[in-house]
């Protein structure tokens, strides 16, 4: 087993655009002229999403063409019309005759309380990330979807860090497995493989941390309006061949990584949220792809808090 970067993989296009100054931004992936079988798992409470049907095994739609990943809270579900302008300027979608449809998936973070809550992803942005994407710009850290994410806000904004987007891909023989994942959580963020914490709440000094987890399980009183201003999004990449129903199992297996690196982890405050895509034929045993969709996942989580940098009066884990 190796590790690849995550540009690794057939039909596959990956574009980011970001307003910083605003503290947001979206990161696409463009999933080939044919488009690509998709399946979507959503554990956390508060998700903002777009197109979501499109993935349940009874839907009639084989593949999608592109998956959005935006800040902007519902907001920012505006923007996928700049990729199905893209899209549909390329001939790319299903085709009803007079034109061809994009089928895009989104989901949004919320990241309205960073910098300017006015500004959010748009159409023009999204369209600008699919340009980015024929170049390919993709980076971990304050890029794309990433910008205006933040960790460890279970008491609020004042004792929270700068987090961003993060990847990690292996391949093993011929299956590759591959994770991205727009890190924007209530809860702390762990190495899943040393149980070493690397970014999360922080205490008064903001320099050492608080426990997310044991703050929360000391209250036990009902709280009726909870702040949902979090959410985790990730896509699993795949070149083995599945279809969408399989997909949609091997997103559920990844969450175990959202469970491994954050804690706590799909609160009603979250819309933590994994797609699954397959972008080749190999053939792989689905609980396999599975556990290694979880592994992966864990990882790219860390390492979008290892590659932030501070912002907005955040401070990132290279910081402590």
């Amino acid at each position: 087993m190796k590790e690849i970067a995550i540009t690794e993989f057939e039909n596959l296009k990956i574009g980011q655009a970001e307003n910083v100054q605003a503290g947001t931004g979206c990161t696409v992936l463009l999933l080939g002229k044919e488009g690509a079988p998709a399946g979507l798992d959503v554990q956390g409470g508060g998700p903002a999403s777009r197109e979501s049907e499109l993935l349940k095994p009874t839907a009639a739609a084989g593949g999608i063409h592109a998956i959005l990943l935006s800040g902007g809270s519902a907001f920012g579900l505006d923007a996928a019309g700049g990729v199905m302008r893209y899209l549909e300027e390329r001939n790319i979608g299903f085709d009803v005759g007079v034109t061809k449809v994009p089928l895009v998936c989104q989901s949004c973070l919320f990241d309205l309380t960073v910098a300017d809550a006015s500004t959010r992803p748009d159409a023009a942005m999204a369209y600008r990330a699919c340009q980015n994407a024929e170049q390919g710009n993709y980076r971990d850290g304050n890029f794309g979807a990433g910008t205006g994410a933040t960790v460890g806000k279970l008491l609020g904004m004042d004792y929270c860090m700068k987090s961003g987007i993060g990847s990690y891909a292996i391949q093993t023989g011929e299956l590759k497995v591959g994770a991205i994942v727009a890190v924007n959580a209530l809860g702390d963020i762990y190495d899943w493989q040393t149980g070493r914490k690397a970014a999360g709440l922080l205490a008064e000094d903001h320099k050492t941390f608080l426990d997310a987890e044991q703050v929360m399980l000391r209250k036990t009183e009902v709280v009726e309006n909870k702040f949902v201003g979090n959410t985790t999004l990730g896509v699993i990449l795949t070149n083995a061949a599945f279809d969408k129903t399989r997909l949609c199992k091997i997103a559920g297996m990844a969450h175990d990584g959202y469970a491994r690196a954050i804690r706590p982890v799909h609160t009603t405050a979250d819309g933590d949220s994994i797609y699954a895509v397959s972008l080749g034929t190999v053939a792989a045993d689905q609980d396999v792809v599975g556990a290694l969709g979880a592994q992966v996942m864990a990882t790219a989580i860390l390492r979008a808090v290892q590659a932030a940098k501070s912002a907005y009066g955040f401070p990132a884990t290279c910081d402590l």
